[in-house]
């Protein structure tokens, strides 16, 4: 009975997914506001998504998965609703999706080619890792905007690609017309309310992507006075 005990409370002290994180905080921990971090900043001014044509093998373990979706789940997220969910795709469970794709692009499509739905096939396998982040809104009584919640999402697709990039690995953030499909929606167990807020391809970059135009911010951003 005393060695179960101590294996359970092994397996709920919060502990660290890899050496260089830091254990997750208990409900209820005082953090810091905000911790200065060049290395952060540095990392967003040179962020860049990698072509998915250029990402290959290796792509994250299971561990440094863990970790990257242990840090992308500390998104804003209004009232605590988590209004999202992550499928992650790998290993042979890419070659199904593959199909799905192809099967979905033949509903859409009657009369596609058979080189087109090959390529439809091959498109999971451009990278060794895919995760599918899925919108998913829920109920509230206390009327949480559906657009707040898609916004959740969204945010996790960011900080997973910096999380990702933070930790050695390549990606890139893309929907094409899968992520839109009804019937793609149906093979992956999504439900009627749920979208899919995008494909994240993660691997190793074969070459280094070009920088490309970036927005001016004095043409982007005002300062209102009223």
């Amino acid at each position: 009975m005393m060695a179960t005990a101590t294996r359970r409370a092994k397996r709920t002290r919060p502990m660290p997914i890899r050496p260089d994180l830091p254990p997750e905080p208990e409900f209820g921990t005082p953090l810091d506001a905000a911790h200065a971090s060049p290395d952060t900043l540095r990392l967003l001014a040179l962020r860049r998504s990698t072509p998915v044509k250029v990402l290959a093998d290796p792509g994250p373990s299971a561990d440094d998965l863990d970790a990257i979706l242990r840090v992308g789940m500390r998104v804003p997220d209004h009232r605590k609703l988590e209004p999202w969910r992550v499928l992650i795709v790998e290993g042979e469970a890419r070659l199904k999706l593959g199909d799905i794709f192809a099967a979905a692009r033949r509903l859409r499509d009657p009369d596609v080619s058979d080189d087109r739905l090959a390529e439809e096939m091959q498109l999971p396998l451009r990278a060794p890792v895919i995760l599918c982040v899925i919108s998913s809104p829920v109920h509230d009584p206390k009327k949480t905007p559906i657009w707040e919640q898609q916004l959740s999402a969204g945010a996790l697709c960011q900080n997973i690609l910096i999380a990702s990039q933070a930790m050695g690995w390549a990606g890139v953030w893309i929907t094409e017309d899968a992520a839109f499909d009804s019937h793609v929606h149906a093979a992956l167990g999504m439900h009627g309310h749920e979208q899919v807020a995008g494909f994240i391809y993660l691997g190793t970059a074969k070459e280094k992507p070009a920088e490309r135009q970036r927005p001016v911010v004095s043409t982007k951003a005002t300062r209102w006075t009223g």
